[in-house]
């Protein structure tokens, strides 16, 4: 579905708002949150950064944070604040981190939630404030059909995701046998749905297991054995997919462990250990970050003293819309949701338009298979399903 209201971001990336001088600052209240002044505004990041799944939500706010420091180094007299919102991956805690953000009338934008369980849980109390977000991570392919105007996504649903792992597994490993597990997650469930789905009658078996409580795998690795599966698909994150090789190969099963985003993280590779890990495919709705356009990567691992990780690229692109839209004046929610509905914006990882779902325009969709080679998590493939 097409916007009727299209805005050509020029520049490449965030650079061309960077480049530009600092606007001057009016005073005077405008209408709802925020005000006529491009000073003093707020961006705010809402994920994990504690807890089990922290390290991928440090990759997003650290990603967001270094467009919102390169933007103030250009805008040192009308400066744009990051709030950070720990919200452990928990959607338990979602609501009341979302009550407290949108108390916050300096907030224009939040760049977030990271995954799909809290996103599904914070996002009415975001619809009911008419504040704008987009999360450049949360997949679950039902966030798009709640009917909220203010929920943006900068990557693939699962609805793309899961066909594209499912191609993977029959066109590259050419695997006839394949067992499926999630973890019940509102992400893992919904991916392995999708999966089960496009694999067919090559699924033979599938397993729940629960996140943050599964630490014994081995029923299920019975079932795999008897399966005679060749590979394995995991819908989950990474602190149980490594236990769960790690017990796979500890038990002489080396069927092909293939995971998603979630899994995709130097910590999968700790908590496997390098040789059980070696091998495993994970899927991405992302480029790799090396690819991203300009000095992202360097300037990334500059700052922060590694390289960028799963979605920070994504994450700096989603803070750019909001600091191009505040650099043209949409200074209250209200301004600020139009531009982020109509607007086409050129990133460091990809370009970026929705659907009047929120959905990445199907044109700009990106699905990547990375391997576990030498203890590193490497770029494999592009992923066709087409």
């Amino acid at each position: 579905m097409r916007q009727k209201l299209v805005r050509v971001v020029g520049g490449v990336a965030l650079a061309s708002a960077l480049v530009m001088g600092a606007s001057a600052c009016s005073g005077g209240s405008g209408g709802g949150s925020g005000s006529d002044s491009k000073c003093g505004l707020k961006i705010a990041f809402f994920g994990a950064l504690t807890g089990d799944a922290a390290n991928l939500g440090i990759n997003i706010k650290n990603g967001a944070k270094l467009a919102i420091e390169e933007y103030n180094e250009k805008h040192s007299d009308c400066k744009v604040d990051l709030v950070e919102k720990d919200s452990q991956g928990d959607e338990k805690q979602a609501a009341g981190l979302a009550r407290e953000v949108v108390k916050d009338k300096k907030i224009i934008g939040v760049v977030g939630p990271a995954f799909s369980g809290e996103t599904e849980a914070a996002t009415p109390i975001f619809e009911e404030a008419k504040l704008p977000i987009i999360s450049p991570s949360a997949t679950r392919t039902s966030l798009g059909s709640k009917g909220w105007k203010v929920f943006h996504r900068g990557l693939g649903n699962d609805d793309s995701q899961g066909p594209a792992a499912a191609a993977y597994i029959k066109n590259t490993l050419k695997a006839q046998k394949v067992f499926v597990i999630d973890d019940q997650s509102a992400y893992g469930a919904g991916l392995a749905d999708n999966v089960k789905t496009a694999l067919g009658a090559q699924k033979v078996g599938d397993d729940k297991v629960e996140r943050n409580v599964t630490k014994d795998f081995n029923p299920v690795i019975t079932k795999i054995k008897s399966t005679g599966a060749e590979a394995v698909f995991y819908g989950g994150y990474y602190q149980e997919a490594g236990l769960l090789v790690k017990q796979m190969r500890a038990a002489g099963v080396t069927a092909t462990l293939v995971a998603a985003d979630g899994v995709k993280d130097p910590a999968y590779i700790e908590t496997a250990g390098k040789a059980a890990a070696e091998g495993t495919v994970l899927t991405c709705p992302c480029a790799p970050a090396s690819e991203a356009k300009g000095n992202f990567a360097e300037n990334y691992k500059k700052k922060w003293g590694q390289e960028a990780g799963t979605y920070s690229d994504i994450a700096y692109d989603a803070a750019g819309i909001f600091l191009k839209g505040i650099d043209g004046g949409n200074t209250t929610t209200a301004k600020m949701q139009e531009f982020v509905t109509g607007v086409t914006f050129e990133g460091i990882a990809n370009t970026y338009k929705f659907t009047d779902k929120g959905e990445l325009d199907s044109q700009y969709l990106k699905i990547w298979a990375y391997k576990v080679a030498g203890g590193e998590i490497k770029a494999d493939q592009e992923i066709k399903t087409q």
